[in-house]
């Protein structure tokens, strides 16, 4: 076992379930101390995690949990924002309700987290952001949450030339359809889910849904010192479905 963070400190979003939690297993398999956040209320133990309250969308609580690492002289080797969330409507349904939560949690939600967090940014810190392969694909009643991950693509370009004197550097992680619990709120009965999710499979050319594990493994490659050369850039990790 590699041992690629002993003596690092590393922060997930949404680490208590998969993806995040995978991640932060990971993280955790390889020596690092890592702090994990979870939706107040939401909390699920963690053994070994050090366990933050925060919603995404919570600017003030980003603020907060900068401003306590600051005042107790910590800093973060890596950051992977993971936590959003995925709610589907068709153009003729989409409400102006749900264009706010999703751009509130997935793109304002980051951007200001980053914000936060810089003061407490080691120098060769990689921050990782968490995308979809649905800002690549025109996939229907996808407008909204798809155009919220375009938003991270165009973020991690930016950011990445704002942070970079600083010696920070943010990519992008994009997945393809992964086994994680986000399926199950999609909204669908158990019936419609099994048809959606079979009709997905069919479009990867692997013939499977990737798992947590396996983009877990690429976030940590993207935070590792051997990445160093990787900046502003994004890796898609969909089994073919959007390359093939």
């Amino acid at each position: 076992m590699t041992s690629r963070f002993t003596g690092k400190t590393v922060l997930v979003t949404g680490g208590t379930s998969g993806i995040g939690l995978a991640t932060a297993l990971a993280f955790q398999a390889e020596g690092a101390h890592v702090i994990v956040t979870a939706r107040p209320g939401k909390q699920h133990v963690a053994e070994g995690f050090e366990l933050v309250a925060l919603d995404a969308s919570d600017v003030a609580g980003a603020r907060a949990l900068g401003a306590q690492l600051a005042a107790a002289g910590r800093q973060l080797d890596a950051v992977f924002v993971n936590a959003g969330m995925a709610e589907f409507a068709s153009l003729a349904d989409a409400s102006e309700d749900l264009w706010d939560r999703t751009f509130d949690t997935n793109a304002k939600g980051a951007f200001f987290l980053i914000q936060a967090l810089r003061p407490v940014l080691a120098k060769g810190a990689s921050i990782v952001l968490n995308g979809s392969i649905n800002a690549r694909i025109g996939m229907p009643n996808s407008a909204i949450y798809a155009a919220s991950k375009a938003a991270l693509i165009s973020l991690a370009k930016t950011l990445s030339a704002e942070l970079l004197p600083q010696g920070a550097r943010v990519n992008v992680v994009s997945p393809g359809p992964v086994a994680t619990p986000l399926y199950g709120k999609l909204g669908f009965d158990d019936e419609t889910l099994k048809t959606v999710a079979a009709q997905i499979q069919s479009q990867i050319p692997l013939g499977r849904f990737g798992t947590p594990e396996e983009i877990a493994a690429t976030v940590l490659h993207l935070s590792a010192p051997e990445s160093a050369f990787i900046v502003g850039t994004e890796i898609i990790a969909d089994g073919g479905m959007s390359q093939l």
